[in-house]
């Protein structure tokens, strides 16, 4: 995993298992989905992993539009997130740094948006084992409650964010539960 890029940030207070990060701007491709947790976080990731295997058209390449051929491959990123917002899940995918919102390629499904993130702050609670619902709501409730104890304003609805592919060791995952400030 040390291979896979993921978003740059900076540690601006670190407390056991809960940071405050100020990260870098970002871009994202994000589809949202209905449905239940689990599911949509797996419809989503085949639709996102789709346009970075190569369902996308190249800026500066028509290739893909006059043969039918793939466009460009994007390399593999760490974190998948997935966040609710109502019966909706949106799956966002962290784009290499090396892209530009000007030079992604196009993504040929209309269901996949491009984002550009400005710099955000957010606070963290890192855990390891299977995300499983129980296992969210545990480290959603304990990150909710350090909010709460120091006072931070966030937005309301959590950020789940995986680091690892569906083979890895539980002792060995990384996930995040991440809320972005409102505030600082």
């Amino acid at each position: 995993m040390s291979s896979i890029e993921q978003p740059k940030y900076r540690v601006l207070l670190s407390e056991n298992n809960i940071e405050l990060r100020e990260y870098d701007p970002m871009l994202l491709a994000e589809v949202q989905v209905l449905g239940e947790r689990k599911e949509a976080m797996s419809q989503g990731f085949k639709i996102l992993a789709d346009y970075i295997f190569g369902n996308n058209l190249s800026k500066g390449e028509i290739r893909g539009a006059i043969t039918g051929e793939f466009g460009e491959k994007i390399s593999m990123t760490a974190p998948v997130m997935q966040q609710s917002q109502g019966l909706t899940w949106k799956v966002r995918f962290f784009m290499p740094a090396s892209y530009t919102i000007d030079i992604l390629p196009k993504p040929n499904s209309l269901s996949i948006s491009l984002i550009s993130i400005p710099v955000k702050r957010f606070v963290v609670i890192r855990f390891s084992g299977f995300p499983g619902e129980g296992s969210l709501q545990l480290h959603t409730e304990q990150l909710k409650a350090y909010i709460s104890d120091k006072r931070f304003k966030v937005d309301e609805n959590p950020i789940f964010a995986f680091y690892n592919s569906p083979w890895t060791l539980p002792f060995l995952r990384r996930n995040e539960i991440m809320m972005e400030m409102q505030e600082w």
